[in-house]
């Protein structure tokens, strides 16, 4: 046991005396403490939407120049050859802050959006049909669905009109507002999808980053013979043990430190954020417990899987060629999450939640949007556990075998062939 803290002490001084981890540490939970206390001393109302003082302005004094200006803010380009715009109020009303240039032809629509004089264009055949022209259709573009909206209100005013019906008395009947008051028994999950789509990709991060520390550490040592040294002073699975379990703190702290930061800061300015990042930083601390017991047996499953793969090869840069396997399970694994976090119920993700390869990033997905029992996340967890125990046994014994040897990469069918054997 000496020798394993031995070991231990000596891994978690190299990562603490790492100026990158340090700098990273540091620098980005400053970096984050910073943003989440900005609101004390900048105006970032306008970033929230929350400033009105704008429109006030605009709406009070619509003759100023400043009005001006933000009404020509933007032009669009309009040809109308079967008049049907006869209330050209609509189009103030839908399209805020436009100015729109009347023209002559299909032609002169298209010109004035291929050389960006219009944002886009729109060419009216009748009540019932038009179409749009834009250069590059960006992803939230709702022009279209607005010019829209303007010709059903002028179609039903025409009806109106034609049958002798109040537009305002149907208005009021068709649009009357309802009360809603939404009672989630369960979870919720529009709410909790942002944060757990960033903590998905979180453990995925520190899975890849530091297993690959991990593995190159155990290369590097095996490359420059420090290996041969070591193994004769002590048992290689302490050896393997102490590298996972210091890149197993090393990364706890790194994580706790600018995760903490962030949760801790939010929650201390969440009001001066207008409560607009709940969904990526209002975490509840049950999803939290949950993401930290799974994910550090999710990490410690894999880091003892890299540390094994790592005392397979002689050369550092024959690392990635050796672990990319488990980078493919650990980058399906990752996907087949995300893809279903609108469905966590179903049963692909129930499958994951058990499996020791996937119940690191599916239980607690599960546990924060999904219904699930108690036992069920028991025995999630008594499963990962256990496989880590098995694991890191497994690996031990990897390990022992490959890092005196040297040469070529050492293939698996010879690593099944020696654990056979034993």
């Amino acid at each position: 046991m000496r020798k394993f803290l031995t070991v231990l002490q000596f891994e978690l001084v190299t990562y603490f005396k790492n100026k990158t981890y340090i700098i990273t540490t540091v620098g980005v939970a400053l970096l984050v403490a910073v943003l989440m206390f900005l609101p004390n001393f900048v105006d970032i109302s306008s970033l929230l939407g929350t400033d009105d003082t704008k429109i006030e302005s605009i709406i009070d004094t619509p003759d100023t120049d400043s009005a001006t200006d933000i009404q020509d803010s933007r032009v669009m380009a309009i040809y109308d050859e079967a008049s049907v715009i006869t209330d050209e109020s609509l189009l103030a009303a839908l399209f805020p802050a436009t100015s729109w240039h009347n023209a002559s032809s299909v032609d002169e629509v298209k010109e004035l959006v291929n050389k960006s004089e219009a944002e886009a264009g729109f060419v009216i055949h009748s009540a019932t049909s038009f179409d749009f022209y834009v250069l590059n259709k960006s992803l939230f573009n709702n022009s279209s669905s607005q010019f829209q909206t303007i010709l059903s209100t002028l179609l039903k005013q025409k009806y109106c009109e034609e049958h002798g019906l109040n537009v305002e008395e149907l208005d009021s009947v068709y649009y009357a507002p309802i009360e809603v008051k939404e009672q989630v028994l369960g979870k919720d999950s529009a709410q909790n999808y942002w944060y757990c789509y960033a903590l998905v990709i979180l453990v995925f991060m520190i899975v890849i980053l530091y297993g690959n520390m991990i593995a190159i550490s155990v290369t590097s040592e095996k490359s420059n013979r420090s290996i041969e040294v070591l193994v004769t002073s002590t048992n290689p699975a302490y050896l393997l043990f102490g590298k996972v379990i210091a890149g197993c703190i090393a990364s706890l702290l790194q994580c706790g430190i600018i995760l903490g930061t962030t949760l801790a800061g939010y929650q201390f300015n969440a009001e001066k954020w207008n409560y607009q990042l709940d969904m990526f930083l209002n975490i509840p601390g049950s999803v939290l417990m949950t993401f930290s017991l799974f994910g550090l047996g999710g990490f410690l499953f894999f880091a003892f899987i890299y540390g094994a793969v790592g005392a397979l090869v002689s050369k550092t840069e024959d690392v990635s060629k050796s672990s990319g396997g488990i980078q493919m399970i650990i980058m399906i694994v990752y996907f087949a999450v995300l893809f279903q976090l609108q469905n966590v119920d179903g049963i692909v993700i129930k499958v994951a939640s058990f499996l020791p390869i996937s119940s690191y990033s599916a239980m607690f997905v599960r546990v924060a949007m999904g219904k699930v029992a108690a036992w069920e996340v028991a025995a999630s967890l008594i499963l990962l556990y256990g496989s880590i125990l098995g694991i890191g046994i497994l690996g031990a014994k990897i390990y022992r075998m490959g890092t005196l040897r040297y040469g070529n990469p050492i293939k698996f069918t010879q690593v099944f062939k020696f654990l056979k054997q034993q």
